[in-house]
């Protein structure tokens, strides 16, 4: 059996805050809304991302849920132009999110720049063009 990614979840301090950030500011679909937990749809051949309330989050996975600074893990979302990448950066920030680098040439040949969402979740966006 080989290991897919169905879904991201991330715990977040704000679920609806959170839930406007990537429904209303970035386009994505609510494909569930409960209470305690969102599921976005980001488009088709990718896969889902899940908001759930860091505290219960945390209890669901039986640790605590304390801790700051890079989570060791980062998004990463390939867009077909450099225009593209301006675009989605600035979508991002006018939707509440910080532009954590600004987007630059890469030494690969692409183009890239990151945004970090309301709880400091880190996405990478880029084209290799």
């Amino acid at each position: 059996m080989s290991l897919q990614l169905t879904a991201a979840m991330i715990g977040v301090e704000d679920l609806a805050r959170s839930k406007r950030f990537y429904g209303e500011g970035l386009g994505c679909t609510i494909a569930q809304d409960h209470p305690a937990f969102v599921s976005l749809d980001l488009g088709d051949g990718s896969s889902s991302l899940a908001l759930y309330e860091r505290e219960a989050a945390a209890q669901d996975a039986g640790v605590p849920s304390t801790g700051s600074g890079f989570r060791g893990v980062s998004f990463h979302c390939i867009v077909d132009s450099a225009e593209a990448v301006d675009a989605l950066l600035d979508s991002a920030v006018a939707a509440g999110g910080e532009l954590v680098r600004k987007p630059e040439a890469s030494p690969w040949g692409g183009y890239f720049g990151y945004f970090g969402d309301p709880d400091g979740y880190l996405w990478k966006v880029a084209s290799s063009a």
